[in-house]
């Protein structure tokens, strides 16, 4: 493969087979804040979906009654993590705390400010950002 084969690839976007649209919507549009920026219905219903947050982007699907794309046995979600990374995590965490959505007490690793939150499926999500604090530091409000 040559290389500006290589340079045609422009994004990974990370697919989340999910076992209710409704609730994850809820989840990720109304308590995270992404946006719905396209999606497919079927039978009046959200079965697919693209959502993006900054210039960040998942896409959603409801698993199938019956056909191809049955729901799994054994939990979803196992094994998989998505990092987010931001300007600024801390201002996700601050902006969520009145929600019903709980992020764990962000701390810095590896130079990092990092904050974690399950979606409903078990997916874990990590919004981090750089920071020149001390590793370890456990962030305790607005003046840290």
């Amino acid at each position: 493969m040559g290389e500006n084969a290589l340079h045609n690839v422009r994004q990974a976007v990370p697919f989340f087979w999910v076992q209710d649209m409704q609730r994850s919507l809820a989840f990720y549009v109304s308590n995270l804040e992404f946006n719905v920026d396209q999606k497919w219905i079927i039978d009046g219903r959200i079965r697919w979906c693209w959502l993006k947050l900054g210039s960040a982007s998942l896409m959603l699907q409801e698993f199938d009654e019956h056909g191809e794309h049955t729901l799994p046995v054994g939990p979803l979600g196992q094994g998989v993590e998505i990092c987010f990374i931001c300007q600024n995590a801390l201002t996700i965490y601050q902006k969520v705390q009145n929600k019903e959505v709980e992020f764990s007490r962000p701390f810095v690793g590896n130079g990092m400010w990092i904050t974690e939150i399950s979606d409903p499926d078990g997916y874990r999500l990590f919004f981090e950002s750089p920071t020149d604090m001390p590793e370890e530091t456990v962030y305790r409000g607005t003046g840290v």
